[in-house]
């Protein structure tokens, strides 16, 4: 699965991690994280992130 990276802050979203603290189950791709989800680090909706390359 594809991780993505928060364009504001740059915090990246793994799914194999997930956001347990905002439960997001490991496992969850980010099309499947729901609209209203935003970055736990600043705040901005998943329209701020980008797909992220390693």
């Amino acid at each position: 699965m594809k991780k993505y990276i928060c364009d504001i802050c740059g915090y990246i979203y793994d799914p194999e991690i997930g956001d347990p603290d905002n439960d997001i189950a490991p496992g969850t791709s980010f099309e499947n994280i729901p609209e209203d989800w935003v970055c736990p680090l600043c705040g901005v909706g998943k329209e701020d992130f980008s797909e992220y390359e390693d």
